[in-house]
């Protein structure tokens, strides 16, 4: 069965994610920074009337910090009712992936990504890894 992904860059890398899990892409104008927050919480915004926390993927991935820029999103994101941003270079692009394109990550990139990568697919000549948002956001404290 195919499946609608949103692609996003971080880094080198191409990601992608389910798009049932997408809210919506915003522009990043900052957020405010929340004392305590673990190093990868880059802080809080207000999307449409609530606050949500953002997750830095250039940190959280162990990624050297880079600017930000017109490209840089936020991808809000819901998963088991949480609703959580992720802060990614650019976002832009939605693809269908049918699932035979799509294949469990290498056994090299399983252990070394702490969860993060659940799966591999082709597409246009490249490759894209998919996320595990759940691992990717499981420790972000409410606001």
């Amino acid at each position: 069965m195919n499946a609608l992904h949103v692609v996003f860059k971080v880094g080198d890398g191409d990601y992608a994610l389910p798009a049932d899990e997408v809210l919506q892409l915003e522009s990043f104008e900052g957020a405010t920074h929340v004392p305590g927050a673990p190093p990868y919480v880059t802080g809080i915004v207000q999307s449409r009337g609530r606050v949500v926390p953002v997750v830095d993927l250039r940190v959280r991935f162990q990624l050297p910090p880079a600017p930000r820029t017109l490209d840089t999103r936020i991808i809000l994101v819901t998963v088991d009712g949480r609703v959580v941003g992720l802060l990614v270079d650019s976002a832009r692009e939605v693809v269908t992936l049918p699932a035979t394109e799509v294949a469990p990550p290498p056994r090299l990139v399983a252990e070394r990504s702490d969860g993060f990568v659940r799966a591999v697919a082709r597409t246009a000549g490249r490759l894209l890894m998919l996320i595990d948002t759940r691992n990717v956001i499981g420790g972000v404290p409410l606001p």
